[in-house]
C-alpha cells in the first residue's frame, strides 16, 4: 500500500514539473511579433550633404557716431549768443556761441600799447649804435638788433599781442566738425568757466556699429567684409554695412571688438540698438537641417533611417548659421536623416516617411 503511493506521488510530481517549460514557452513573444505591433512613428526627412553654406556669426552693440567731437569753451565769460539747439545742424568753422568780448577786446588794446611802446624804446636805443647800424656788416647789425629788441621787451610784447588776439577770437566758439548739435550743456547768458564743455557735435551722416565676437569667429572675419546690420527700430529690413576695424586685443570675457561701418544711416540716431550678421562662407562641409540634431545626455544625436527603422548616431556637431549645421563625423554624406518625430524617437523604431 506504501509502495502504491509512493509511485503516484512520484508520477504526480513528474507531471506538474514537466507542464512549466510548456507555459513559460507559451507565454514568451518574439520581439518581431511585439515590433509590428507598434504604429510606425510618422517622420520627415532630409539628406546629408557636402556643399558650401554661409556660417552666420551674430553680434549686437550699439551705433555711434563716425564723427563725435565735444566743443570746448577754452576761456571764462558770459554766453551772451546760443544760436544753436539740439538736433541742428551745424557746418564746420559756424559759430555756435559767443562770449562777451569786452575783457579781451581791453587785453588787446592794452597788449597793443605795450607793443608800440617796447618797440619805441628799441628805436630810442637803436640810435645810440647807429654807427654800428652802417657799418654794413649784416651779421653784426641783426645780432645788435635782437639784443636791442630783447632788452626792450619787443618780442615779449608780440607773444602778449598774439596770446591777446587768440583770446579775442575764442569768444566766438565754432564748430570743429559738421554734424549735429547734442547735450547742450547751456543757456544764453550763463557764465562759463575755462575749458568748459558746450555740446557735443555728431557726425551723424556715417553710422557706425561696435559689436563684441568671440575670439573662436574672428579668424572668419576680415577688413571690408559685407556686414547685414538690423536695427531695433526696423527688425525686417537689413541694412548693408562693411567691416572697418577688427581690435586687435581679446578681453577678459574672451570677445574681440568689431566696428562696422554703414552704408546708410537714413533714420536712425546715435545710440540706438542693432544686430549684426557676418556671413562667413564655408566650403565642402557636411551639413544637414539642424532641426536633425537633437540632443540626448547632453550629446549631439542625428537618426537616420535603414530598413524603414530609426538608427542611432552620435555625432560632433561644427558651425551653424539658424537652418544648417555642420556634422563634423558620424554620419556619411547621402544618409537619410530624420528631421521630425524625432525627440522622443528611439533606436530601432519603425518610422514612416510623409511628406507634405
Amino acid at each position: 500500500m506504501n509502495n502504491y503511493r509512493i509511485i503516484c506521488l512520484v508520477i504526480f510530481s513528474w507531471g506538474l514539473f514537466s507542464c512549466e517549460p510548456e507555459a513559460e514557452k507559451q507565454e514568451e513573444i518574439p520581439a518581431e511579433s511585439f515590433r509590428n505591433e507598434v504604429a510606425a512613428t510618422e517622420v520627415k526627412v532630409a539628406k546629408a550633404e557636402t556643399k558650401s553654406f554661409d556660417y552666420l556669426i551674430n553680434a549686437t552693440g550699439k551705433l555711434e557716431a563716425a564723427g563725435q567731437v565735444k566743443a570746448i569753451i577754452e576761456q571764462p565769460g558770459y554766453l551772451i549768443a546760443l544760436p544753436i539747439r539740439e538736433g541742428q545742424f551745424v557746418n564746420k568753422g559756424e559759430i555756435i556761441a559767443k562770449l562777451d568780448p569786452t575783457n579781451s577786446e581791453i587785453a588787446l588794446e592794452k597788449a597793443k600799447i605795450a607793443l608800440k611802446n617796447a618797440e619805441a624804446a628799441f628805436e630810442n636805443d637803436k640810435l645810440g649804435f647807429l654807427r654800428d647800424f652802417e657799418s654794413g656788416d649784416t651779421e653784426r647789425i641783426q645780432f645788435l638788433e635782437e639784443q636791442l629788441k630783447a632788452k626792450n621787451g619787443v618780442y615779449l610784447a608780440e607773444i602778449d599781442l598774439k596770446e591777446a588776439q587768440l583770446n579775442l577770437e575764442r569768444c566766438e566758439v565754432k564748430a570743429p566738425i559738421s554734424g549735429k548739435i547734442a547735450d547742450l550743456k547751456f543757456k544764453e547768458g550763463s557764465l562759463i568757466s575755462s575749458n568748459a564743455e558746450l555740446c557735443e557735435i555728431l557726425s551723424t551722416s556715417s553710422l557706425e556699429l561696435k559689436v563684441n565676437v568671440l575670439e573662436s569667429d574672428i579668424s572668419l572675419i576680415s577688413i571690408n567684409q559685407k556686414v547685414e546690420v538690423y536695427p531695433v527700430s526696423d527688425i525686417q529690413n537689413a541694412l548693408e554695412g562693411r567691416v572697418l576695424g577688427i581690435n586687435p586685443k581679446v578681453d577678459e570675457n574672451g570677445l574681440v571688438q568689431v566696428s562696422i561701418r554703414l552704408t546708410s544711416s537714413k533714420d536712425l540716431l546715435p545710440g540706438m540698438n542693432a544686430r549684426a550678421i557676418i556671413r562667413a562662407p564655408q566650403s565642402n562641409s557636411l551639413v544637414v537641417p539642424k532641426d536633425a540634431v537633437v540632443y540626448r545626455s547632453g550629446r549631439a544625436v542625428v537618426f537616420t533611417i535603414e530598413n524603414e527603422e530609426s538608427k542611432w548616431n552620435y555625432v560632433e556637431v561644427g558651425k551653424d548659421n539658424g537652418q544648417e549645421i555642420e556634422i563634423l563625423e558620424g554620419i556619411e554624406p547621402g544618409s537619410t536623416v530624420i528631421t521630425t518625430n524625432n525627440l522622443q524617437l528611439a533606436h530601432q523604431a519603425p518610422v514612416q516617411i510623409v511628406t507634405e
